[in-house]
């Protein structure tokens, strides 16, 4: 004879997927609405320019921008279809060239390389769960997280910025990171010999931004890149520093 607290446990936990998949098809009939206002709106509306990018797409921006849901470079900076080419990260990291292959750095070199962008914009945000991750790492443990293994590509900004923000709290110290990262990004960028060539001869511009969604303002910066000099150091600034808010 069965068990009936035996059978009440196997019937309570029964998947109840009833709920679930009524609320995705009711995410997907919204998703059906939008595209179909954005076929009637916009494709359409503009069916040469769409013909036109069916065939090549000429891209002026190569974006590098953080996978967080809040901060979509097309929605914020108001891109087009066929004005940027876009990669997504935790936390906009660009690992450097001796690191190895990544997603990002393949992404990097198609842009540069075949698409030849005349620009690379990196653009990191406010809040950034990646930072927050990078900045909470403990140097002693040893983890299988995938999270640790990409966010430790930010591990010299998180120091510069303990030597610099010491004395501010965490959250300050994670905003003061959130910018630094994006800095070494733009250093780590040139690590790349044909992203650097293209730099040197004016061809290419390497470019930081940073969006902070609580106040919806917007830094933009650029990287003043002179080549090396005899002694093998980087001679770089900044310049173009701009707020718009």
């Amino acid at each position: 004879m069965e068990s009936p607290g035996l059978t009440q446990e196997v019937v309570e936990n029964e998947p109840k997927v009833g709920g679930v998949t009524n609320e995705a098809a009711n995410h997907f009939k919204e998703l059906k609405h939008r595209f179909l206002g954005f076929k009637k709106d916009k494709y359409l509306s503009n069916l040469e320019r769409y013909q036109q990018l069916s065939e090549a797409q000429y891209p002026k921006f190569m974006v590098i921008a953080c996978a967080d849901s809040r901060v979509c470079p097309s929605s914020v900076l108001g891109f087009q279809p066929g004005e940027a080419f876009v990669v997504r990260n935790v936390a906009n990291l660009v690992p450097p060239h001796e690191n190895g292959p990544t997603e990002t750095n393949a992404a990097l070199e198609f842009a540069v390389n075949s698409l030849e962008v005349e620009n690379i914009l990196v653009v990191g945000h406010s809040c950034c769960g990646g930072i927050k991750a990078l900045m909470s790492l403990q140097d002693e443990v040893i983890s299988s997280s995938f999270i640790r293994s990409w966010v430790v590509v930010g591990s010299p900004a998180k120091s510069k910025t303990k030597a610099a923000a010491s004395n501010l709290n965490f959250d300050q110290q994670c905003k003061h990171c959130e910018k630094e990262s994006i800095n070494r990004s733009l250093m780590n960028l040139l690590s790349y010999p044909w992203i650097e060539e293209r730099v040197v001869r004016g061809k290419l511009s390497i470019h930081g931004g940073y969006y902070d969604f609580i106040d919806c303002t917007f830094e933009k910066w650029t990287l003043d890149y002179k080549g090396t000099t005899m002694h093998g150091d980087s001679e770089c600034s900044i310049k173009n520093r701009e707020f718009w808010t």
